[in-house]
């Protein structure tokens, strides 16, 4: 049963940090964090596989860090040196792979992130 849950939003200062996570991952191989900012798309911002391979979007690349916990159902997203413009919704998401891309089957329901200057 995959049921996402996310946690750990909050707000926070420019320069701070925070820590989200997101569990009830079940059985599934491929787990994602993303954002959607008032007014904006919504974008990838760390992906994660089962074999550990990650990947980080540009703009957070060096700041955040994905990590599954081994032997829990969670994945978390360690998120330093905030910046205003990582404010958001973020969202957990997980899936499987088909034709050896990840398909986020999964989506929970989202936990807000302020950065204020």
């Amino acid at each position: 049963q995959v049921q996402l849950a996310e946690s750990g939003g909050g707000s926070v200062e420019v320069g701070g940090s925070l820590r989200l996570s997101c569990t009830g991952i079940g059985i599934t191989y491929c787990w994602g964090w993303f954002r959607q900012a008032p007014g904006k798309e919504r974008e990838a911002v760390a992906l994660i596989d089962d074999k550990g391979t990650t990947t980080y979007s540009d703009n957070v690349k060096g700041r955040f860090s994905i990590f599954k916990e081994t032997g829990e159902q969670r994945v978390s997203l360690q998120m330093n040196s905030l910046k205003v413009g990582d404010s958001g919704m973020y969202y957990c998401a997980a899936g499987f792979y088909y034709g050896g891309n990840c398909r986020y089957d999964y989506w929970g329901q989202g936990t807000q992130v302020t950065v204020s200057s």
